[in-house]
């Protein structure tokens, strides 16, 4: 069973910054995984944000996430990382991520709400 852990959301204004991460204490293969970060909201459901392979070479992003999200993994600590930079009022959501690519079923987080207003 593999636990994740989102943290780091918050209240920002439009152009802010926040550092969200995801943290798999318990995930004992966690540098054999591509693994990624998803969005839900009430009016648009769950939306892919960002993947990137189990050595961090490749990385991919929604469109919208281009150019402003910086996806990271520290594998000696088990560690995933979303940099969000100029942040939008359409970036409000409730953040997870979850082991593999691409969208698919949470690993059992709670989330980190990101709210830019």
């Amino acid at each position: 069973h593999v636990q994740l852990v989102e943290s780091g959301g918050g209240l920002v204004q439009p152009g802010g910054s926040l550092r969200l991460s995801c943290a798999g204490a318990t995930f004992t293969r966690f540098a054999g995984y591509s693994m990624t970060w998803m969005r839900q909201t009430p009016g648009k459901g769950l939306e892919l944000v960002s993947s990137i392979s189990s050595d961090g070479k490749d990385v991919a992003y929604v469109n919208s996430a281009r150019g402003r999200f910086t996806i990271s993994r520290d594998n000696a600590n088990n560690t995933l990382t979303l940099e969000m930079k100029d942040l939008k009022t359409e970036d409000t959501a409730l953040y997870y991520c979850r082991r593999g690519w691409g969208i698919g079923p949470i690993n059992g987080g709670q989330g980190t709400q990101v709210t830019v207003s």
